[in-house]
């Protein structure tokens, strides 16, 4: 049995996939632990797994200035963390860490640690590479505007000093758009539709053989990009359609914000599972592990991205694939009223949307991760004497 510490930034989608992966390998006979912010904490204890709360998260927030969130920011790259997580990591002295890939103050204090480590990503790595150059540049550049010292500020110093790279989604669906002399570092293991433990199965209020189209609207479940007037646009769009509309809000708003619509319910959570199984069509923020779920049923989508660095290119990865219409960040009530009924009135977005589903089939991108962890284990295992 190994000890496996994982690093985790705890975004909207990166929890629910991390935990289905800690699922397999603890089945496995592992132990896996998570360390990350503490709103992270109660979320894992749910789901059954050891929590550490890194207490110093935001020790450092309001040193950072205000162009992005200073609390993301603070605990993705200050000091205060870094020396946190050492202090962790040679407590803890796992037999191998795993950590997020935006998360440069793990990455780079992982690296030093010398403690065999992987790499996580919950979306694209080609199809998102130069948005993550970009992004990782961005964090550590607001290290350096907070007096900070400097960081690593690029994939190819962040990542690949660690082991491999853990890559949740669909090869067939990441293209390959550079040479890459790393390349053999990077696993694609496919999707993890993982579900967390608060997510139960809803009553609706329409009865349960009610023919009418049904519309799910999921935006992120972060805080951070929480925005009533964006699901308020959603509800109105939906009020004005010949369907029925389901909203889930997650943590990012208070569901009692909104205005209610006579065909449209509100739920703070719900499993999606159930709702995508009665669904015609999904309204959402573009986040992989959604955009994944919904493909994988071969639903069609309309994309109105958030602020998180994957969610552009996701929109634009849907519309270019033919299985759902992309909308601008701010798009109106209008806007997703008139591609709500595109993509329901039209064929085409539902039969690519269903053609593209068949390369889920008999993927499971938890085992495949496991699978990967156990393998870059075997690596740094003492030769049997």
């Amino acid at each position: 049995m190994a000890s496996i510490l994982w690093l985790n930034w705890s975004g909207g989608g990166n929890l629910p996939p991390s935990l289905g992966i800690a699922r397999v390998l603890t089945a496995r006979g592992h132990n896996v632990s998570f360390a990350g912010r503490p709103e992270m904490v109660p979320r894992v204890e749910r789901a059954g797994f050891r929590a550490i709360e890194l207490s110093r998260a935001y020790e450092q927030a309001a040193q950072y200035p205000n162009k992005w969130s200073p609390p993301a920011a603070s605990f993705l790259s200050s000091p205060a963390v870094g020396e946190e997580i050492d202090a962790l990591l040679r407590k803890e002295r796992p037999d191998l860490a795993i950590v997020d890939a935006m998360f440069p103050v793990a990455l780079a204090q992982t690296a030093r640690s010398g403690i065999p480590a992987v790499v996580m990503l919950h979306t694209a790595f080609y199809r998102m590479f130069d948005r993550w150059q970009d992004t990782l540049a961005m964090i550590v550049g607001l290290r350096a505007e907070a007096g900070f010292g400097p960081l690593p500020a690029d994939i190819e110093q962040l990542q690949m000093p660690l082991d491999r790279v853990l890559v949740t989604t669909l090869k067939v669906l990441d293209l390959e758009l550079r040479e890459f002399q790393h390349a053999h570092k990077v696993r694609h293991v496919g999707p993890v539709l993982e579900s967390e433990p608060h997510a139960k199965a809803v009553t609706l209020p329409w009865p349960d053989d009610d023919q009418t189209p049904l519309v799910l609207v999921s935006f992120s479940t972060m805080p951070e990009q929480g925005s009533v007037a964006k699901f308020q646009n959603a509800i109105d769009a939906l009020a004005a359609l010949p369907i029925r509309g389901v909203v889930t809000t997650g943590d990012s708003i208070d569901p009692g914000a909104l205005r209610p619509a006579a065909n449209v319910a509100v739920f703070a959570t719900a499993d999606h599972d159930q709702l995508l199984r009665r669904a015609s069509a999904v309204i959402t923020h573009g986040g992989h592990g959604t955009m994944m779920r919904t493909l994988s049923r071969g639903l069609p989508m309309v994309v109105i991205p958030g602020m998180a660095a994957d969610q552009p290119v996701n929109a634009r990865a849907v519309q270019d694939w033919g299985a759902g219409i992309a909308l601008p960040s701010d798009a109106d009530a209008a806007a997703m009223r008139q591609a709500v009924r595109e993509v329901l009135d039209s064929p085409q977005p539902r039969q690519r949307a269903r053609e593209l589903s068949r390369y889920f089939a008999g993927v499971d991108g938890a085992a495949n991760a496991a699978d990967e962890v156990e393998a870059s284990l075997a690596i740094h295992q003492p030769a049997a004497t």
